[in-house]
């Protein structure tokens, strides 16, 4: 009687294990986008760290970000600690243009939010959506490629090549915490496959407070250049 016992035990925990991988494995890309988005719409505000390494011309460097955005207003701060050559510059994103503040020469150059998708970097990262990973996400034709961790708690990892036209036919990769659906990693990667930036998201606050007047502050005496 023990021994069928143990075996009914041990059949019915590989069933439940196997009905939690399955459970997994029912998210799809466009799942794990849509719980995300509504995650980030639901926001009042949200802010986070960007920080890891880029390699530039075979050259690895700093960088380190912090980003504050209201949501709802399209509303994102983007204030650069790394590399050296950005360190204090500041980007205010609206829906309708991009502030770009210069630190070293005080100026803020003005242009369209149009334009700057259009100026996006390495495989058609677009900074300007930093602070909305869905919408940025939605850049590219991803598919999941990921699920590691337990119920709850799961890490789900998207890759996809960018849907710019005259970008490189390099990737991205994202990585997406099940626990209040929220960003944690980005990486960029070459046509070889090889990493050329590793970001990693930390600090994650919802609804601290921001105010618009607050994301939208620059030096009153930076001079103004539109382009």
């Amino acid at each position: 009687m023990k021994i069928k016992t143990s075996l009914l035990t041990s059949a019915l925990a590989l069933t439940l294990l196997s009905a939690g991988a399955s459970l997994a494995q029912t998210f799809t890309a466009a799942d794990i986008i849509g719980k995300l988005d509504a995650a980030q719409k639901t926001a009042k505000d949200l802010s986070f760290r960007l920080s890891g390494t880029s390699s530039f011309d075979g050259s690895a460097q700093k960088i380190d970000l912090s980003v504050q955005s209201i949501p709802a207003s399209s509303l994102a701060r983007v204030v650069f600690a790394a590399p050296d050559a950005l360190a204090d510059n500041i980007v205010v994103v609206d829906r309708t243009e991009v502030r770009n503040y210069l630190y070293l020469t005080n100026q803020i150059t003005v242009t369209t939010a149009a334009k700057a998708a259009n100026q996006a970097g390495a495989v058609g990262l677009d900074f300007s959506q930093i602070s909305n990973f869905s919408a940025l996400i939605k850049n590219f034709d991803v598919k999941l490629i990921s699920a590691t961790g337990t119920a709850g708690s799961r890490l789900y990892g998207l890759e996809g090549v960018s849907r710019a036209a005259g970008t490189n036919d390099g990737r991205a990769r994202f990585f997406v915490s099940e626990a209040g659906w929220r960003p944690t990693r980005v990486q960029l990667l070459d046509s070889a496959g090889k990493v050329t930036a590793d970001l990693n998201v930390s600090n994650y606050k919802l609804n601290s407070g921001l105010s618009a007047a607050r994301l939208k502050m620059l030096p009153k005496d930076a001079e103004i250049i539109r382009q």
